[in-house]
């Protein structure tokens, strides 16, 4: 039955979840199943191999030894970024590794060693495919312009990670309100008062005018336009 269906295995006799033919189809149909595997075959290359290109995720359950082998570890960050979480720390500070995780994941970067937080071109790519992991960027990355603005364009919230001297560049703002009218929250208070600024958050998101200054929020074409268009709070 397994041999037809990979989710079986999970029910299977102890003496199947050993048999490598079995698992070796098992994982090939469904690489979640590895964890139901016997421990011996957890430590099979072959096995755990096939079983991450179906599954990132079971890297999780491999054994620690080949939590440090770099084809194993690569084939199971390009199925899944988020493996990376469940490498050795040799390989979260292997910047090939982590630069397959973050272009399947964006938040990968978050299981990087510091030293590739800092690294400007792996950072660029995580943003690139999730905004918000500026999140997990070093401070220098933070406060690089264009690292940031290739963050809001993803995602405007991710404004919300950077330094404090971006939320206070207009051209970062204007990008990320235009992304999300909501983004217009984290932004400088000088932007809050910056007219155009505003009319550009309000255009996508009525409800951004309650983050403008006080001024704004009581200009009368401003609530007007507020009124008219629907809450999106999407970033």
């Amino acid at each position: 039955a397994v041999k037809e269906d990979g989710d079986a295995l999970e029910y299977a006799d102890d003496s199947l979840k050993a048999d490598r033919e079995i698992v070796m189809e098992a994982v090939k149909q469904n690489g979640e199943v590895f964890e139901y595997a016997d421990d011996s075959l957890k430590a099979d290359r072959e096995v755990v191999l096939a079983a991450m290109k179906k599954s990132g995720h079971a890297l999780e359950y491999a054994d620690d030894c080949l939590k440090s082998d770099c084809e194993v570890v690569l084939a199971a960050v390009k199925q899944n970024g988020g493996a990376l979480k469940n490498a050795d720390d040799s390989l979260k500070a292997d910047r090939e590794v982590v630069l397959e995780a973050v272009r399947s994941y964006g938040f990968a970067l978050e299981f990087a060693d510091d030293s590739l937080k800092a690294d400007r071109e792996v950072v660029l790519e995580a943003v690139k495919n999730e905004g918000d992991a500026l999140e997990h960027a070093s401070d220098s990355l933070k406060a690089d312009r264009e690292v940031v603005l290739e963050a809001v364009k993803n995602r405007s919230f991710g404004l919300q990670y950077a330094d404090e001297s971006l939320k206070a560049d207009r051209e970062v703002v204007l990008e990320a309100v235009k992304n999300s009218g909501y983004a217009l929250r984290f932004a400088d208070d000088t932007l809050k008062a910056d007219r155009e600024v505003v009319l550009e958050a309000v255009r996508i998101d009525g409800e951004a005018l309650e983050y403008a200054s006080e001024e704004l929020q009581n200009d009368p074409e401003l609530q007007k336009i507020a009124k008219g268009f629907p809450q999106i709070k999407t970033g």
